[in-house]
């Protein structure tokens, strides 16, 4: 898939564990486990939201395009 999904990336460089981003986001752990290991097949704008303002990033610093 040409979409990568560095969510991992962001939340090491946080220092942030996903039960804690779980409970921030309020997004069940395996929903955002999901997300993480890069199986989703689509996000909801709102969940991307939160995530950004919770990790302080923008979209860009979480999902990559990458040409194949």
């Amino acid at each position: 898939m040409p979409i990568i999904v560095n969510l991992d990336v962001m939340m090491a460089k946080r220092k942030m564990s996903l039960n804690e981003l779980s409970e921030k986001v309020d997004l069940t752990l395996s929903n955002l486990s999901i997300l993480k290991t890069g199986k989703a097949k689509a996000i909801r704008f709102s969940t991307l939201e939160a995530i950004c303002k919770v990790l302080n990033c923008q979209p860009a610093d979480i999902l990559e395009y990458v040409k194949t």
